[in-house]
């Protein structure tokens, strides 16, 4: 099957902050940086990753990031409760390393404390994602990725439509032994993505 190439230069666009009915995707803000900190400090929500990070890992990240969303209009954003205004965590889009199988592309990922858990926001926000992507920067596919044992990741992503390909890869950030070297990919089209939203979704 033929895939389509993900045309580089990436678009660039004014800052795009999309919304949910609960969630508000936005820019970094300097009072993310603590409660990011812990959620990148937690064992559990870090589970699937190769070792939780330290404060200055993580706000270097959280730097880098924000950089993106500046040149480019969208990135990992920083996701906050409407109701409450707190922060959750990150979802988004971005451009992975070129070391990964499926570059040149567009990936999708999100990363949420542990407090906001299975209450839906990862689905809720990756589907704000999606609608970026597709209807506004008109992204041919969109992939995500994940390491073998993590099954809740891989249940967002089915639930998202995304379809799983046949091979694993060996991720060259995550060292040799590890059990979570080895990840699983997933993609959706634009098309396939246009084809499972009601007409009034479309360009919205």
């Amino acid at each position: 099957m033929t895939r389509p190439v993900f045309p580089m230069p990436v678009p660039h666009l004014p800052l795009i902050t999309p919304e949910t009915a609960r969630l508000r995707l936005r820019q970094w803000r300097a009072d993310d940086l603590a409660p990011f900190a812990a959620l990148n400090a937690d064992a559990e929500v870090m589970r699937y990753f190769p070792a939780p990070m330290s404060r200055p890992d993580s706000d270097a990240m959280a730097e880098r990031m924000a950089g993106l969303i500046t040149l480019r209009g969208w990135g990992f954003w920083a996701v906050e409760r409407k109701d409450s205004g707190a922060f959750i965590g990150i979802v988004g889009l971005n451009v992975p390393r070129p070391e990964l199988p499926c570059y040149p592309c567009v990936e999708m990922g999100w990363r949420l404390a542990r407090a906001h858990w299975r209450q839906g926001y990862a689905l809720e926000a990756a589907q704000a994602a999606l609608q970026v992507g597709f209807a506004t920067l008109q992204l041919p596919e969109i992939v995500a990725f994940t390491a073998l044992p993590n099954l809740p990741s891989q249940g967002v992503m089915e639930k998202l439509g995304m379809q799983r390909d046949a091979a694993n890869f060996e991720h060259p950030a995550v060292p040799e032994g590890s059990p979570l070297r080895t990840h699983c990919l997933y993609r959706i089209t634009q098309a396939q993505w246009l084809a499972g939203q009601p007409p009034a979704a479309i360009g919205r």
